[in-house]
């Protein structure tokens, strides 16, 4: 190279190194102004040979990329048999960068099956708190299943007590949250603690939302003690949002497009999950199956982005010609037809759907009105008795729905379709209630569930208390517990059970064990 090229060369790299310091700079000798591993660690997604480990680097989430300044930073990981890490299985070392939020995602394979372990990151001299982690059983086992699922944590509604005794249960395999693990909202002068900032928007509003949601040590506790699987509803990203259609029916499309890939570029950030890479964050398919050896495959599905808006303008409203309308759609047609096959041709002993809004139908109004929350499975008829007949063709008295959002208890009968109450039962729905949305809670009279029943005979149980359902789930039965706490407004919430379930496999119906 010519003298003068180099040195003009040289000149236009120092400029630019001048505009943006740190380009290339990688250290593995970090300093942090405080602890880089306040977020926390979670593993997630788990195989028979591995799972996806996460943290982020955050020594000051609040400021401009976590208080990092721009620094690449190298982050060593380590997975033992022990907790005291002396037997180390496997290890290696990722590079944290501010296009993702300094978050690191490690896809560990080449573990043994069905077993436990133990994980943890290091960089500069910070070392993470300690992660248990534990693979599938094999393909062909059917090893039973300790596991609780739980939705809907509004920080500024409650404390997250809930996942505390989560933390705490003394066997559990699997964790699974249903979506509205942050709310997107501002808070209101009154709220038992406030959300950091006004309603979210952008990338950097996303990122503080979940940084702040993970600075709660109950949540992060829950994270540490098992593998998670987690799906999104509509408070990640905008209240009863469709496709790309928000609550303020005036954004535009391009609007809710920038948005929606904030909102899933933060989430994926800030979970262990394993989804394909997609050329948009607004288009990332997070729809994926999980099985627990070949006792049971878990559907995660996706009831926002690919559904149609909601008819008859939102919330509980009478049947409109709208909502019959047939082409009308809660999954999209290649999620439908993902999952009608993955019914179809799946030999686990139980299919278990993992779904976001409630799927039995609920009338809410007594007497002779017809009344059904638009945003649920109700306001899209055709599509739910389009599903439930395939399961009752695949799967019948073999699956289980468990359902979030809904910040309520129930347990329903699912009918071949709800268009006849004479179609047969072929299946069940657990639904669970929230962690902390809607505050306390509140005890539900029998005159009340009564008359719920009377217009529902599909609903065997109802509660609104908050709390997780916990599952122990085996060749013959899903047992069920509803675990719920008093309250949520002040700390040290006792937790109990406050009814217990029994699925038989084949067998129509679930029955009340306690």
């Amino acid at each position: 190279m010519e003298r003068r090229l180099f040195l003009a060369d040289l000149t236009r790299y120092a400029a630019l190194c001048a505009v943006v310091p740190n380009i290339w700079r990688v250290t593995s000798r970090p300093h942090f102004a405080d602890n880089p591993f306040g977020l926390g660690v979670s593993s997630g997604d788990p195989t028979p040979t591995g799972g996806v480990l996460w943290t982020r680097l955050a020594p000051r989430p609040n400021d401009p990329d976590g208080g990092m300044e721009g620094t690449r930073a190298t982050v060593d990981w380590e997975v033992a048999h022990d907790d005291q890490f002396k037997n180390i299985v496997t290890k290696g070392r990722a590079t944290a960068g501010p296009e993702l939020a300094y978050s690191i995602h490690v896809d560990v394979d080449g573990l043994e099956p069905d077993r436990w372990y133990f994980y943890r990151f290091m960089s500069g001299e910070a070392v993470s708190p300690t992660g248990r982690f534990r693979t599938t059983p094999p393909d062909g086992a059917r090893t039973p299943l300790h596991m609780a699922f739980m939705s809907c944590q509004r920080w500024d509604q409650g404390l997250f007590t809930a996942l505390g005794h989560v933390a705490r249960e003394e066997q559990l395999d699997l964790a699974i949250h249903l979506g509205d693990y942050i709310y997107e909202g501002a808070s209101p002068a009154t709220a038992l603690r406030k959300h950091q900032g006004l309603e979210i928007r952008t990338l950097d509003d996303y990122r503080r939302r979940y940084a702040q949601y993970k600075s709660d040590p109950n949540l992060r506790a829950a994270h540490e003690r098992c593998p998670w699987l987690v799906t999104w509803d509509d408070h990640e990203v905008d209240n009863n949002y469709a496709g790309l259609v928000g609550e303020n029916v005036m954004e535009s499309t391009e609007q809710m497009q920038q948005r929606r890939a904030a909102a899933y570029q933060g989430w994926w950030e800030h979970q262990a999950v394993r989804v394909p890479r997609v050329k948009s964050w607004a288009d990332l398919n997070i729809t994926r199956t999980v099985n627990w050896g070949s006792l049971s495959r878990f559907y995660m599905l996706d009831t926002r982005q690919y559904r149609d808006d909601q008819a008859c303008g939102d919330m509980i409203k009478p049947v409109c010609a709208d909502s019959l309308d047939p082409k009308r759609t809660m999954l999209g047609a290649a999620q439908e037809q993902w999952l009608y096959n993955g019914l179809g041709s799946s030999k686990a002993h139980w299919q278990v759907i993992a779904n976001q809004v409630m799927m039995a139908q609920y009338d809410a109004a007594a007497g002779p009105d017809f009344r059904v929350s638009m945003d649920q499975w109700g306001g899209y008829p055709v599509a739910r008795d389009r599903l439930l007949g395939e399961i009752g063709k695949r799967a019948p008295n073999r699956t289980v729905v468990i359902t979030g959002d809904i910040h309520t208890n129930w347990v329903h009968d699912l009918h071949n379709g709800f268009s006849r109450p004479d179609r047969p039962v072929i299946a069940t729905e657990f639904v669970g209630t929230s962690i902390a949305s809607d505050g306390d809670g509140r005890d539900i009279d029998a005159a009340r569930l009564s008359t719920m029943q009377s217009e529902n005979p599909h609903l065997k149980w109802y509660s609104a208390r908050r709390g997780y359902v916990r599952c122990r789930i085996d060749e013959q039965a899903w047992n069920v517990d509803y675990r719920t706490v008093p309250f949520v407004s002040r700390p040290d919430a006792p937790i109990s059970t406050a009814t217990s379930w029994r699925l038989q496999h084949g067998k129509a119906g679930a029955e009340r064990t306690a």
